[in-house]
């Protein structure tokens, strides 16, 4: 849902055919000169679209919403935590922050109350993990349950009718009326003991005991009452034995019928188990959810819905599932969710969102999760999704209306909908107007001031995008757009630098896509292959040109305009680029190496190490998945098996495919492997020499200079942290010498160790000189230097990455000592704004403390341990913070 939902420029369905050939139809290697007659084409090609609503639940103050929530955690009743950790699950959504909202579920699933918040939370933590098959797969090849979100046994889980004595009923004397009765059937009689069935359920016992004709007949007809003969003989007997054995699920269906319309309560509460017992696949279940609801039978309901969520997101493509579970009625929905409507409804929106955003199916879902919602927060998420939807369909009114509602009850971020509705009625100032009352009148943030940069020109709308930028560095959109400008006005060298700020701390594949069209423009068609390359890499079913072209097919057309390199002009070319720490260009190397003969297994490793780094974890998991599927041996496999493991938290399970592998052969790889789990799952410093022997051994097995540069580089490190100063030298200086330009770092601290802070220094300045990514330099240089130098490498360090927390801290840190205590806090929030970070708010809440502001470093608490509810320092803190609390 990244590019969820467009601007309004970019939905036209039949937009003109393109040709990127046209483009390409120029000498290899030549230059654009840009002239006015280029304006108009450097126009069609470089477009920016309006940043997209995202469908997601952002409050203005997300940290107080994070604090209230953890507040109400702490005293609310078990039946009420999963929907608190669900609004923190929307909040993290809101954020970006994929593992805290996983873990949000996670909690969710772990303090369910019911059975069926069990197995909503389940399916979606499934649905969360649908790619994760393999893993599962390979925990169990060493011995260890993977099962964690299994199917749920809900008949056990649920409470089985227990028969009460009928108060009330009104009855003769027992002993006058006889002891046998017989039900007549058509032809057929089946003779029964009266008092038998007449336990079965109060109408009965009233029919059979009671001043009705019945009492005293030995012989009752039931024709008219769509039961049969046979159907009867297993109720006479379940009314002596309380079991039923084996009968067919028709007969089930019918007896089911009867017991509820003569409200025999154990008698449907068996059928409702045995009839979920008996359902083995998604038709099964189909045909009996129907059912299920028109006869109240909630063990059935239930377990109908489990096979539908666990086989998301390919069960709502069936529209007999999609028609059943979208036209519910509250009791229906009762029957079959109980509590938990608005959590199911959450979940099913999604997956459908995820499908087809603007489908039927969305809105049908979106709708019922609306009739779901209770608390204002849930109304919030509910309308809000609902508007975005309907805004992406055209249907404005509605798309209104919803979010009016949302917005009037809290969610400010929904004024962006009011806006561009207010903008394409052609009330371009009304939008305006709005944007500033909002700012105004609440926490200015960066989106608002990206919206209101929308309906403005000029100076005007660059000051509001520069300002967005500020507050909210993350964004996209500005800095796009001011590239994009500038471009247009022929300074192409500032164009680039523009949008190169972003794309050194943030891998967007839409700021990719926009400056592959910059080196289009400009003919460099090295350059743009390398990023349409890069782009192929993270998704290889990407569309460019607002979805219109493949990027397959552009990079098959800018094949015939670079030169071809044989392997080892790419091998050369890897180690190039690698050696400058240019990730995204050793991206776009091994993704053309790819199509060579060359070992795919070992490409596809390297691959997944790149995304890594680029903080591209899911990309980096595929790769790694591809290296398994193309290794070319058995214990060249075992050791991608155990790097997917030790990636996912697995690190013993990681360990013991290395040693699978080692057993097989003594690999580089596999010693590596087995060392980097090793030194990271073991606090035990006695641990540190069998890491440096298994380096060791590692660097005695034949491997190329990237990976014998990083094992040298590790070694280095563990001979560090035992003090071995003189062995980390020799270490990095290796390292260094077959162009491992990141050992400059290690070097440097052993200079820092050695009391030589101008050498350490100087080393880092090498480091800085060689890396094209080069922010974490600069932030370790600061430690080496003055006060003054310290400030500017810091400052150096936010330009280049803003993510990176360090800075912020080291500056409130220095002001807080200096006693600008507003100052300090200040820049603490200008990150946190942006930024859900336990050690920013960890620090702010201190901050806070040692000014007396109980209450805010209450809510500071809160909220950083809604980030890590087991940080010890931050539990502590919370502790005496709160016993302070007025």
């Amino acid at each position: 849902m990244r590019t969820f939902f467009p601007s309004e420029s970019c939905k036209e369905t039949h937009l003109k055919s393109i040709n990127p050939q046209s483009w390409l139809q120029v000498e290899r290697g030549k230059l654009a000169k840009f002239s006015s007659e280029s304006a108009s084409s450097i126009d069609s090609l470089i477009k920016v679209p309006e940043p997209p609503i995202l469908p997601f639940f952002k409050p203005v103050d997300y940290v107080q919403v994070l604090a209230k929530i953890h507040e109400e955690l702490e005293s609310c009743s078990p039946q009420e935590r999963s929907n608190l950790y669900l609004l923190q699950f929307q909040v993290f959504k809101g954020l970006g922050e994929v593992k805290l909202m996983r873990r949000s579920l996670r909690s969710a699933w772990s303090k369910a109350s019911t059975v069926y918040e069990k197995l909503v939370f389940g399916a979606w933590l499934k649905y969360e993990k649908h790619d994760e098959e393999l893993i599962s797969d390979l925990l169990s090849s060493c011995g260890k349950c993977a099962k964690e979100f299994g199917a749920i046994d809900i008949a056990s889980e649920m409470p089985v009718y227990k028969k009460l004595s009928p108060h009330g009923v009104i009855t003769t004397n027992e002993d006058s009326c006889p002891r046998a009765v017989s039900f007549r059937i058509a032809d057929e009689k089946i003779a029964c003991d009266r008092q038998k069935i007449a336990s079965l359920s109060a109408p009965f016992h009233t029919m059979l005991n009671g001043c009705f004709t019945e009492s005293f007949c030995e012989e009752i007809d039931l024709s008219e009452n769509n039961i049969s003969s046979l159907a009867m003989r297993i109720i006479n007997e379940f009314s002596s034995t309380g079991l039923l054995n084996e009968v067919s699920p028709d007969l089930l269906l019918e007896i089911l019928v009867f017991a509820n319309k003569f409200c025999c309560e154990s008698l449907k509460d068996a059928c409702d188990r045995k009839l979920a017992s008996l359902i083995s696949c998604r038709q099964d279940a189909l045909e009996l959810l129907e059912c299920a609801l028109e006869e109240n039978s909630p063990v059935l309901a239930a377990s109908c819905l489990q096979v539908f969520l666990r086989e998301l997101p390919d069960s709502l493509k069936d529209s007999q599932i999609v028609e059943l579970l979208s036209n519910t009625t509250r009791q229906q929905r009762s029957i079959m969710i109980g509590p938990a409507s608005f959590s199911l409804y959450c979940l099913l929106s999604e997956v459908s969102m995820n499908l087809d955003p603007r489908s039927d199916e969305s809105v049908r879902f979106l709708r019922t999760l609306v009739d779901s919602a209770e608390t204002s927060q849930q109304k919030m998420v509910a309308y809000h999704r609902l508007g975005c939807v309907k805004f992406l369909r055209k249907d404005l009114d509605e798309a209104e209306q919803l979010f009016e509602a949302a917005f009037n009850l809290g969610h400010t971020y929904s004024v962006i909908g009011l806006a561009r509705l207010g903008q394409i009625r052609g009330h371009k100032r009304w939008a305006y107007e709005k944007l500033c009352s909002v700012i105004s009148s609440s926490i200015p943030l960066g989106w608002m001031y990206q919206e209101s940069s929308l309906y403005c020109e000029g100076e005007k709308r660059w000051d509001d995008l520069e300002k967005a930028t500020e507050l909210d560095p993350t964004l996209t959109y500005p800095y796009m757009y001011r590239a994009a400008s500038l471009m247009r006005k022929q300074n192409a060298q500032a164009a680039l630098s523009e949008i190169n700020r972003i794309l050194g701390f943030k891998l967007a594949l839409e700021c990719l896509e926009l400056r592959f069209c910059f080196y289009l423009a400009l003919e460099d068609y090295q350059l743009a292959i390398c990023d349409i390359q890069a782009i192929l890499t993270l998704c290889p079913d990407y569309r460019v040109f607002e979805g219109r072209v493949a990027a397959l097919q552009l990079r098959t057309l800018l094949r015939e305009h670079v030169e071809n390199w044989t392997e080892a002009d790419c091998w050369l070319q890897l180690y190039d680029r690698w050696s400058s720490v240019d990730d995204i260009g050793s991206l776009s190397v091994i993704y053309q190496m790819l199509e060579s003969d060359a070992a795919k297994g070992v490409l596809y490793f390297r691959q997944s190490l790149l995304l890594l780094r680029l903080n591209c974890p899911d990309a980096a998991m595929r790769s790694l998945q591809l290296a398994r599927k193309h290794s070319s041996s058995e214990h060249e496999r075992l050791v991608y098996e155990g790097w997917i493991l030790y990636d996912t938290g697995h690190c013993e399970e990681g360990l013991q495919k290395a040693e699978e592998s080692i057993s097989i052969k003594r690999s580089f790889e596999a010693f590596f492997l087995k060392a980097y789990a090793l030194a990271d799952s073991s606090l035990d410093a006695s641990c540190s020499s069998t890491v440096i022997s298994l380096l060791e051994d590692a660097l005695r097995c034949p491997s190329d200079r990237l990976r014998k540069g990083q094992a040298l580089n590790n070694l280095g490190s563990v001979y560090v942290d035992c003090g071995k100063l003189d062995a980390a030298a020799d270490c990095y200086i290796n390292a260094l010498k077959i162009r491992h330009t990141r050992a400059h770092q290690g070097l440097a601290r052993v200079h820092f160790l050695r009391n030589d802070k101008v050498a350490a220094y100087d080393e880092m300045t090498k480091l800085i000189e060689k890396a094209k990514n080069n922010a974490s330099a600069y932030e370790k240089r600061s430690e080496y230097c003055d006060r003054d130098r310290t400030k500017a490498d810091l400052e150096m360090v936010t330009r280049l990455d803003p993510l990176r927390v360090y800075p912020y801290r080291y500056r409130a840190a220095v002001l807080m000592d200096n006693h600008k205590d507003k100052e300090a806090i200040e820049e603490l929030s200008r990150a946190i704004a942006f930024k859900a970070d336990l050690h920013l708010l960890h620090l702010r809440a201190a901050f806070h403390e040692h000014i007396g502001d109980v209450m805010g470093a209450l809510r500071d608490c809160r909220a950083a341990l809604s980030v890590d509810p087991k940080h010890q320092e931050m539990l502590e803190l919370h502790s005496r913070v709160n016993s302070q609390e007025p």
